[in-house]
């Protein structure tokens, strides 16, 4: 069975955790989309891994990682990452492959990145790292791909620069390198085979369905999945989309149920510091907001989800009052529906329903009937608004901090 797990928000929504969660059930894990410029943090125990560009499942020494088609990939933001899960005693020789038509981020891309933020009127909040430029040469049709490396005819229009940085790379990644469209479709019959496609960012942050420009340059929707991991329509089993209690952002862009200064008695710091809210990647604070309904149902609709993960349900643990956004008002109009006009989005403010808080410690609950009756009934408004199961409650950072509803393995 193959299922999707992609974030549902404007990213950070706990995908590592819950990736890492199943992937204790899985073979393979294959992250289809994005860079260095994502970041996952998984608490196992005592120990806080934090990941960039190797998929989750890397922490279970018989899970298989692939860095999918779709990846733009920084040799050396990728070694440096292998090297410090090393240290923290975990092994990957053999067990990490990299598909052959993925992209590679090369120190041009990273210097002209830097360039072209600081040159914007308004600049997009990119963390500088050669992605979006590694994706603009992808479609320019002049970028690298890892299957590039054993032909070095190919590479000689590059910069001097960029083709020292790949002489001194080419060695240890052609290695790991993999047919994927092979390798997927050949070996386990698919019915007895677990694999978790994982993606990066959020459906929100995506290059067509999300809020342009203010986006990634990947596909971070779930159609990115069947492109990032050679598979078709037909090979996905179950699509599950993550999202957090409230609603966070990263960087510039419109943001309608955002708390954006209004009086909120200190929540958005109790949320800032409960939730640690400051990127993986950047270390910048992200901002802050209700749990935006109408957003997520979006993203549910236009992604294909067909079951949802909630994630830092805890962090609402001490409050009287818990707060979603339910619709937007415009100058002229309330709107049910996520537009596509940044302008209109610019304007929009919440409509907000509020809900009665539970005010009890949830990090030791492991079964939904078992939960305060304000977040069952908290989680069953989400659910009928959506239209849509949540499969998954995390209630913490770790791993066993995790309430099951129903199963991702069954039925489809």
């Amino acid at each position: 069975m193959n299922v999707v797990v992609i974030g549902a928000q404007w990213g950070d929504e706990g995908k590592g955790k819950i990736v890492d969660y199943l992937s204790s059930e899985v073979q393979k894990v294959v992250r289809f989309s994005g860079g260095a410029n994502a970041g996952h943090t998984i608490v196992d125990g005592d120990k806080t891994y934090k990941l960039h560009l190797v998929p989750s499942g890397i922490i279970y020494p018989d899970t298989v990682v692939i860095l999918g088609t779709g990846m733009v990939i920084d040799p050396e933001a990728l070694f440096a990452e292998l090297e410090e899960l090393e240290r923290q005693g975990i092994s990957w020789e053999g067990r990490v492959l990299i598909s052959d038509r993925a992209h590679l981020v090369l120190p041009s891309h990273r210097r002209e990145d830097i360039q072209r933020e600081e040159e914007r009127e308004n600049p997009i909040g990119t963390t500088g790292r050669g992605i979006g430029v590694a994706y603009a040469h992808k479609a320019y049709r002049d970028g690298v791909r890892l299957a590039d490396l054993a032909w070095p005819r190919h590479l000689a229009s590059l910069a001097t620069e960029d083709q020292e940085f790949l002489e001194t790379w080419k060695d240890r990644l052609l290695p790991l390198t993999v047919d994927l469209a092979s390798y997927m479709h050949t070996g386990v019959p698919r019915e007895d085979e677990r694999v978790l496609l994982e993606g990066a960012q959020g459906a929100l942050l995506d290059i067509d369905l999300g809020t342009y420009p203010y986006v990634s340059s990947g596909a971070s929707c779930s159609g990115g999945a069947l492109s990032g991991a050679a598979l078709g329509p037909g090979d996905i089993d179950h699509v599950l989309g993550v999202f957090k209690a409230y609603s966070t952002r990263v960087g510039n862009g419109p943001f309608p149920s955002e708390f954006d200064g209004r009086n909120q008695d200190g929540l958005e710091e109790h949320i800032r510091e409960l939730g640690r809210e400051y990127g993986v990647t950047t270390g910048r604070p992200r901002r802050i907001g209700y749990l935006d309904l109408v957003a997520l149902r979006y993203a549910c609709r236009t992604n294909g989800i067909t079951s949802l993960a909630l994630t830092h349900l805890d962090v609402y643990d001490a409050l009287e009052t818990v707060t979603a956004c339910i619709g937007y008002e415009t100058d002229h109009q309330t709107l049910d529906y996520f537009p596509a006009s940044i302008a209109l989005l610019e304007r929009a403010r919440p409509v907000t329903k509020a809900f009665p808080g539970w005010q009890r410690p949830l990090g030791d609950i492991s079964s939904f009937e078992d939960l305060p009756r304000e977040a069952r009934d908290y989680i069953t408004f989400i659910e009928d608004y959506l239209e849509v199961p949540i499969s998954l409650v995390s209630v913490g950072y770790q791993r066993n901090q995790t309430i099951i509803r129903r199963s991702l393995w069954g039925e489809k």
